[in-house]
Formats: structure tokens, sequence, C-alpha cells
């Protein structure tokens, strides 16, 4: 046998054994559902979803560790129109796979992984690299592929850098694909400020504008960044806010600068076990001139949550589009059970979705309908 390969085969060996060792822990997340919508094409939808997740750890917290962890989405779904029509999809991916060192003050992740950050809580103006949707029971995202670098300073500020590459796809706001051949790269950096903390974020990618009826030559990378900045302070009341501003550095007409702001505030008022309320408002623009607010889009957010008891929850999403005047309405009551929960949602939405924001499964919510999801967690 080739000498190099034994030696390969003895090095796994090695590692696996470690491995095993240390008790990987094993775990994972199943999920079913049912949808009733008559404003749909297929009115009946059904699916299933499972999350596998392997973890392990080397090392001691205290000192220096190594980790990693593997997981996949698979999923399937089935929409009919009762004797009529029947559609059936699915799909498997990683969902993450990310191996990190960290000690008390440094943390380096490398793989596909889940980066967020910021001080909204319904529509933000930083979700740059995830999709997380308020109203998703699972709160469900899709990484992205890159190297992430934190360094928690003694006094509670933070350092982030990352470097990413391979999301070819454009991410939550961004307009066009990303270049496959050059990483994008950004950081951010947050501080402790009276009664609260403020933090500041960068990030920079070549954007294909192949696909824009713009003014650049077909097939031209744009350079594109965007600057960031937000803060959260608890006065009594919670207030926040996000603002960012995206700039490519060629004129594509209106696409050339992005600018958005969130601002809010939330409470948790003494009725009963407590009545919680968010509010958030956002006005978001396109246009070729930087900071000029024309046509924007301008979105309301309210959140009630109510804990019913230990183990029963009531809450409702309502948001409102200013613009075209579309309200968008859920309501959710959960069960916990001991390994298991129960949702039943209904909502109540325009038939054309105008939410900022990329949800999975968005369109089954277009219109007047019930949801039905169970989930097991193991």
């Amino acid at each position: 046998m080739n000498t190099h390969f034994t030696i390969l085969l003895l090095f796994i060996a090695a590692i696996f054994q470690e491995v095993m060792a240390q008790d990987p822990d094993f775990k994972g997340q199943a999920s079913v559902w049912g949808n009733f919508n008559p404003n749909n094409e297929l009115q009946l939808w059904g699916g299933a979803r499972y999350l596998p997740q392997f973890n392990f750890k080397l090392g001691e917290p205290s000192k220096s560790l190594f980790d990693f962890e593997a997981s996949a989405n698979l999923n399937g779904t089935l929409g009919s129109l009762p004797f009529d029509s029947l559609y059936s999809n699915g799909n498997i991916k990683p969902y993450r796979l990310w191996a990190r060192y960290s000690t008390e003050q440094l943390e380096i992740r490398a793989g596909l992984q889940k980066i967020n950050f910021g001080s909204a809580s319904m529509i933000r103006p930083l979700m740059w690299f995830d999709q997380l949707d308020p109203r998703d029971p699972l709160q469900l995202t899709d990484g992205v592929w890159g190297v992430l670098g934190r360094y928690y300073f003694l006094n509670n500020a933070n350092l982030w850098l990352w470097v990413l590459y391979g999301n070819e796809n454009p991410k939550t706001w961004e307009i066009g694909n990303t270049s496959q051949r050059q990483p994008e790269f950004g950081g951010r950096f947050q501080t402790p400020v009276p009664k609260g903390e403020m933090g500041i974020s960068y990030h920079h990618r070549l954007s294909d504008t192949n696909s824009l009826d713009t003014l650049v030559t077909l097939n031209d990378l744009v350079p594109e960044n965007r600057i960031g900045l937000d803060g959260k302070w608890d006065v009594g009341v919670g207030l926040w806010f996000e603002a960012v501003w995206l700039n490519k550095a060629k004129n594509v007409g209106d696409f050339t600068n992005q600018t958005s702001l969130s601002v809010g505030t939330d409470y948790t008022f003494g009725i009963g076990n407590g009545l919680n309320v968010i509010y958030e408002q956002l006005l978001f623009a396109y246009d070729e001139k930087p900071f000029r607010v024309n046509e924007p889009f301008v979105f309301s957010t309210l959140s009630l949550n109510y804990p019913l008891s230990l183990n029963d929850n009531l809450s409702a999403m309502v948001y409102y589009n200013w613009i075209n005047k579309g309200v968008y309405n859920i309501v959710t009551w959960n069960h916990q059970f001991r390994n298991i929960t129960l949702y039943c949602m209904g909502f109540s939405n325009p038939k054309q979705y105008k939410i900022p924001l990329t949800a999975n499964d968005i369109n089954l919510f277009a219109g007047t309908g019930l949801q039905v999801m169970i989930v097991f967690n193991h």
C-alpha cells in the first residue's frame, strides 16, 4: 500500500477515534404542516422537513475549544386542488457546515454558517446575510459560505471581520448576483454606550448587473459598498434604530443608491401574564442620487405577544404598507408539549406580496387561510 495513503488513513482514524471519545452530539428537528388557502390555485398544501444535526467539541471552553457542526435540510411539499391538480417538490441541501476555534475572547468560524446582527427585530435594514422572518415558527434561514472572526474586548465591545465566497445568488436587499471570481468582505464594530450599545458595519462585493436594465454595459461587474449604523437602548422602554446606505460605484440608474432606515420600540405591559408590544417603522428607497428619497417604500409593523400559560402562547403581527395601503396579518397560537410544539396560524394578506424581505414559502401566505404545524425536537 502507498505509504502516504497509509499515513492519511491512520490520521483520519486518529481524528475519528478522538471525536468518538468526546461524546459527539446528535440531534434533529422534524416538522410537518398543512395549509389551506382558497386564494391559491392549489388550495391545499402540505409538507415535511427534517433538520438532522451533528456536533462535537474538542478542548475546554475556558481555554481553547475546537467545535464542529454539520446539518442538512431535507424537505418536501405537496400541493393540490382536490380531484383536479397535483404538485410535488423535494429538496436536500446542506444547512450548516462549519468548524470553529474559540478562546475566551476570540472566535474564528469557517464554512456554511448563519451571520446576523443588528438591533431591529421585524423588518431589518441590517438583514444582510440571513432571511429570518419573525412570523416563521422555525426561524429558518439559509447560511452563507465564508470565514467569520470575532474578538470580544473586556469592556464588552466586539469586533467582527468576515470574508465570504461562493454565494452567487442575491441576498436580502441585494440587487444583482454576486461575482463568483472575487470574494466579498466586511466587518462590524459594536461598543457599549450609556444604557445601551451601538454598532457600525461595512460590506463590499462585486455586483453582477447583467440582469438589470441599467446604464451599465452587458456583463459588467460593479463594486458595491454598504455601510450600516445601529443602536439600541433600554430607557424604561426599548428603543432602537438601523440605518443603511448602499452605493454602487457605477451609475446603474435608480439602483445606484439604496437608503433604508428603521426605528422601533418595545414595552411589556403589566396586563395579566404580561403583554409585550413591539412597533417598528421602516423607510426604504432606491435612487440614482445618494440619500435622495423619492417614492419610498414605507412600512409600519406591530407585534403583540401574550403568554397564556407556561405552555401556551398567543401572538399577532401586523404589517402595513403606506404606499399601496396593503395590510398583512397573522395570528399564531402555540402549545408546548414535552418535545413537541403545536402551532396554529391564521392569516389575512394581500394576494400580491410587497414586503421587502425573503421568507420560505412566502407565497403560501398570500391571501387568507390557515396553517397547522407540528414540530418535534430530539
